[in-house]
């Protein structure tokens, strides 16, 4: 009990005390923030208040992406690229939705959102005591790990039950400092209701893509049903919109430079307190790595779907989502040459050396923890371009490659002794992913597919003999070629089929392997390795993140300040003001962008080609009443100090008065570095101004509908 208030006691101190507008707060933290002093028109309770109806009761989790309630009826906003996989699902050669956009005009048009899910939380509370109980006294790390993923485990199966539509999570803070508990009630019939045509939703495409100024209007309404009886049931045509607890009203007074802004939202991860030796590793390796590898995947998708609208349309998703991946390492990976990011941890870390060594009592304790951490990077090193190689055909190996892994790798997993299976492995687990299985055949498109095993084959193959995997080899020695393995493989295997895949998922690894089926036998082939390399890498975990916490107290014992949690995928809240910046010398960005840009970047051509109606439109100062009266124009995206990432895509964002003002989809190229650091002075949040969003639904797509549900016509 007494490292346990002493936990409590560093949180607390800890994190109350970095910068102003800095951080990603939990929300139990923001009554500490001083926020009405800094701006906030209403009470901080009204923002987030436990058993009583708050702001938060409409910020809604997507999974990967963030939303928000904004009308009585389940009307659901959130960013065009976090509708993008369920519009490519939705799509067919006859009815492009991806391109062309969709729009229900009454509720019975609305599409099915295949896959995808909508939950509210219902409860957070923090669970410390009880798991970090479950570690005590054991000394071997990864054991440890194990008992706390256990721990953690059963927890949320008591929670969760036998219920689809509630799910539970224990959250991770401050390195295992802290463990939150998170609660959610999940609804599993989300639907498309208005989605802008690409040319809108995705305009500039991936050359704007982080850059300001910004013109795009990437916003979509999605509408959240439930069972009459009022459980998250899968899509049925008995179902009944959400009626949820609070809505967001949208803001009715003009947007100004130094207005007070915040969000709400679900941020990924960020790794603000690492050391130099996670920002080398990435900075020399993870970052240009993956680069050039997804690059290659692009190229090679794009070039075999050149001639196919149905393959386009199959790998859409995926290009996209590679595509905003690929230019966020690029980012981190420019940011931090260009600011010397590496040397100046390197420098930070001499001063912090130098402050623990001159107190003996803090070098006995924390005097080895940077060259405890800097040893096993250079473990992780010595075989990490074969670790990379073999990590393909998991990752990118193609769908048919991936799945004969993972249900082998489960036949084996539930032949082991119970005590000795992943706390995480349970058949209920194995029966909602056989559920969804179904979803990660709308982007399997074979040419594709075959291409991407060949490419991934040839990595291996090509590796130096000191890193050569021989559990492929076989592959190499008894087919003419790595093409015709692939090509027979295809020929020959059944996965194709999704309804003679899901009962597989049953089948013993023995079965399996009788079934002659050359996946299973590459599943079979790799398997040690894949368990050897996945021994390794909780060993890796475990030791690090006993290391990042001893590295943490140091920190705190040196600087006693600006020691909030990083982002983990927990609703968290950050605020700021409206403000351009400058990006360069003689070069000033103004806060807002308007229709007017748009129509100055159109080239007639993707990704600028912008629906003539638009230009029409402005000509005639159409603008109704989205005009904003000092730009003359209608605002169509701003920027603002919030601190965000990915995650936030979608994110509610509010004024002073909790508003509904705009929706969080993008950071400024200059500060892609802001998962390591936060600056002040250059980092933006880029938004899409809600007078757009509903200057385009008025306007532009006729549904006015909208906006009288919305309560704003």
């Amino acid at each position: 009990m007494k490292h346990f208030r002493a936990v409590l006691i560093f949180i607390m101190i800890l994190s109350f005390t970095a910068m102003a507008e800095e951080g990603m707060w939990l929300m139990n933290q923001i009554k500490q923030l001083d926020l009405n002093k800094k701006g906030l028109k209403i009470k901080v309770e009204d923002i987030y208040n436990p058993g009583k109806t708050s702001l938060t009761d409409a910020i809604v989790w997507l999974g990967g992406c963030s939303a928000s309630f904004v009308s009585p009826d389940g009307l659901l906003l959130t960013n065009h690229h976090c509708a993008y996989g369920a519009l490519q699902r939705a799509s067919s050669k006859e009815n492009d939705y991806i391109t062309n956009g969709f729009l229900a005009k009454n509720r019975s048009e609305e599409l099915e959102a295949i896959g995808s899910t909508a939950s509210v939380l219902q409860e957070m509370r923090d669970v410390t005591e009880e798991v970090l109980k479950a570690g005590e006294g054991i000394t071997d790390l990864v054991e440890k790990d194990k008992k706390i993923a256990a721990k953690t485990a059963e927890m949320t199966k008591q929670i969760e039950g036998d219920r689809d539509d509630i799910l539970a999570r224990v959250a991770s803070m401050y390195n295992g400092k802290q463990y939150l508990l998170f609660v959610y009630k999940r609804y599993r019939d989300v639907r498309i209701v208005y989605a802008p045509p690409l040319s809108i939703g995705k305009y500039g495409g991936d050359i704007d893509n982080w850059m300001w100024p910004r013109h795009t209007g990437d916003f979509t309404y999605f509408r959240v049903y439930q069972a009459p009886d009022g459980s998250g049931a899968k899509y049925s045509k008995e179902n009944v919109p959400v009626k949820p607890k609070n809505y967001l009203r949208i803001a009715t007074t003009p947007l100004k430079e130094g207005d007070f802004t915040f969000i709400i939202g679900f941020p990924g991860n960020t790794t603000r307190w690492r050391t130099s030796n996670s920002v080398a590793w990435n900075l020399k390796y993870q970052y240009p790595d993956r680069i050039q590898n997804f690059k290659e995947m692009i190229d090679l998708m794009e070039e075999i779907t050149k001639d196919s609208p149905e393959g386009k349309i199959k790998v859409a998703s995926n290009i996209a989502g590679l595509n905003n991946v690929m230019k966020n390492y690029q980012g981190n990976l420019d940011g931090m040459k260009k600011t010397n990011f590496l040397q100046r941890k390197i420098d930070f870390e001499k001063d912090f050396t130098k402050f623990i060594n001159s107190d003996p009592k803090l070098k006995n304790e924390y005097g080895d923890v940077l060259d405890q951490i800097k040893a096993q990077y250079d473990e992780l090193e010595k075989k990490r371009e074969r670790d990379e190689a073999f990590q393909l055909l998991a990752n990118s190996g193609g769908t048919l490659a991936g799945l004969a892994r993972q249900i082998y790798g489960i036949a084996r997993e539930r032949e082991k002794p119970e005590a000795e299976r992943q706390p995480g492995f349970s058949e209920r687990n194995v029966d909602r992913g056989v559920e969804r299985l179904h979803l990660r055949y709308y982007s399997y498109w074979e040419p594709v597919d075959k291409a991407m095993l060949i490419r991934t084959l040839n990595k291996i193959k090509n590796l130096p003999p000191e890193l050569k995997i021989d559990a492929v080899d076989y592959i190499f020695k008894d087919y003419a070629s790595i093409d015709d393995f692939v090509n027979q493989a295809y020929a020959k295997s059944k996965l194709t089929d999704v309804e003679y895949t899901k009962p597989l998922f049953k089948k013993a690894s023995k079965e399996l392997e009788a079934m002659d089926d050359p996946f299973f036998k590459m599943a079979a082939a790799t398997y040690d390795l894949q368990e050897a390399n996945r021994k390794e890498g909780e060993k890796f975990n475990a030791t690090m993140t006993e290391l990042r916490k001893k590295y943490l107290d140091a920190l705190y014992a040196w600087k006693g300040q600006g020691l909030y949690p990083d982002a983990n995928g927990t609703m968290r809240f950050t605020y700021g003001l409206i403000e351009g910046y400058k990006p360069a010398d003689a070069v000033t960005y103004a806060p807002f962008t308007t229709l007017k840009g748009v129509i100055e970047k159109n080239t007639g051509e993707s990704p600028f080609d912008m629906p003539a109606k638009l230009a029409e439109l402005h000509a005639k100062k159409d603008f109704g009443k989205w005009m904003d009266p000092a730009l003359k124009d209608v605002p169509v995206a701003f920027l603002h100090h919030c601190d965000i990432t990915g995650g936030n895509s979608g994110s509610a964002v509010m004024n002073a008065k909790g508003e509904l003002i705009g929706l969080a989809f993008d950071g400024n190229y200059e500060a892609m570095t802001s998962d390591w650091q936060y600056a002040h002075e250059i980092q933006r949040t880029i938004s899409v101004d809600i007078r757009y969003v509903l200057f385009v639904t008025e306007k532009f797509a006729g549904a006015d509908f909208l906006l009288k549900e919305m309560g704003v016509k």
